[in-house]
């Protein structure tokens, strides 16, 4: 679960962890009033005002205008997701700014052309930098500890530092049995070349991010940029957080924090079911059991030529209802042109299955080829059901004919 980079902030906040004032508006008046009544009379005579969007790589993106996807120039120059004012009537300014990004789309490298609306925007204090540093945190499954990575390189997409000069990435793993330690600390501070007060200011900032991490049930914190201010105090410029979904039931007060119009409306509906769905870019609808054999399903289309179109794991309760409001989400997507149904029997028996499509197609209208692969506990049973049913089922063999035929069957339509 991804959330605001205000409400990030916000947690971290009470953590202790270093970040700027700052306020989030919904409107352009708000965003006028609360920065002449918050920022100018507390003497700030330089903000920076940001869109908040579930994407990166806002600072370089541009603000375009939802009716005619023309970009929009204000005081002569292009709006972006991040712009700094300073100097002059800067709350008119707050709102000039407000109003020309407001109900308007943000194209980052992220998002890509179709962009993300912009519907509420962080006004934050502006800070004298020094230099900029990267932190960020998240499981390292191949070890099975959470990891920090820090770098010299802030403000940069940490992807292409890993890609181009990984060498410049610092990492120290988190022994679960004995926590983050201070030795850690500071030897990830000696390797981004702090000394004297920044190198205390970072090893305070970076323990405090831990225990934020570490409570909050994140999966992901990234601080990009973090900065180190001209009187060598370490801040959080920046905040990316997402939640382990697994852990939402020990805080139940996410889901307060969840913005839906940032995701997918049918990865929404998906959840609303239980249902492990994630909207992809191809037009093979694929419906699998696990999420292992899903992700195996989802290479191998690709191996033979199509594209899937979703990753979708129905999960171990594959009964009708579940497979009835996966069918329909699937439906939803105008890109699928076949479906791929793959379900091995363990725990789940494949004659349950089959009886659970069968009746599920009874209730909702699929006009697209259907091909099924079924294996493991009473395979041969599910299959019988499903050449009786009348409907039409292409059954394949094995996991390679099953794909193989998916993707004959699009390539014809």
């Amino acid at each position: 679960m991804k959330i605001h980079e205000y409400q990030a902030k916000e947690l971290l906040r009470k953590f202790d962890v270093p970040v700027l004032f700052s306020r989030v508006v919904f409107s352009p008046e708000e965003a006028g009033k609360i920065t002449y009544e918050e920022f100018v009379q507390r003497g700030i005579n330089t903000i920076v005002v940001k869109a908040q969007v579930h994407a990166g790589g806002r600072g370089k993106g541009t603000i375009h205008n939802i009716f005619s996807g023309e970009p929009h120039i204000l005081y002569d120059k292009p709006v972006r997701g991040v712009n700094i004012i300073k100097d002059g009537n800067i709350s008119d300014m707050a709102y000039q700014y407000a109003k020309t990004i407001l109900g308007h789309k943000l194209i980052t490298i992220q998002t890509g052309e179709a962009g993300s609306i912009v519907r509420r925007l962080l006004i934050e204090e502006g800070v004298s930098i020094a230099k900029e540093f990267y932190a960020g945190m998240l499981l390292d499954r191949q070890v099975g500890k959470n990891v920090i990575m820090v770098s010299t390189e802030g403000g940069v997409e940490i992807e292409k530092v890993a890609a181009e000069t990984p060498e410049k990435i610092l990492k120290e793993w988190i022994n679960p049995k004995i926590g983050f330690q201070q030795f850690q600390a500071r030897r990830l501070g000696f390797g981004l070349g702090l000394s004297g007060e920044a190198f205390k200011s970072f090893v305070n900032f970076i323990t405090k991010l831990v225990n934020a991490y570490e409570a909050l049930d994140c999966s992901l914190l990234e601080i990009n940029p973090l900065v180190l201010t001209t009187d060598n105090h370490m801040i959080a410029l920046d905040a990316k957080m997402n939640f382990d979904d697994n852990a939402l039931y020990r805080h139940p007060e996410y889901l307060e924090l969840r913005d839906e119009s940032e995701e997918d409306p049918l990865e929404v509906e998906a959840s609303k079911y239980d249902l492990n769905y994630i909207k992809l870019d191809g037009n093979v609808g694929c419906m699998v059991n696990g999420a292992g054999l899903a992700m195996s399903t989802m290479d191998l289309i690709q191996l033979s030529g199509g594209q899937p179109a979703n990753f979708l794991d129905v999960g171990g309760g594959a009964n009708v209802e579940r497979i009835s409001n996966a069918f329909r989400i699937m439906m939803s997507d105008p890109n699928v042109k076949a479906v791929l149904i793959n379900i091995f029997g363990g725990i789940v028996r494949c004659d349950k299955v089959a009886d659970g499509i069968v009746e599920a197609l009874k209730n909702v209208q699929v006009n697209l080829p259907v091909i099924v692969r079924l294996d493991g506990t009473n395979a041969s049973g599910g299959i019988k059901t499903l050449m009786k049913s009348g409907l039409k089922f292409k059954v394949a063999k094995t996991f390679e004919e099953a794909a193989k035929l998916v993707t004959e069957v699009v390539s014809k339509n």
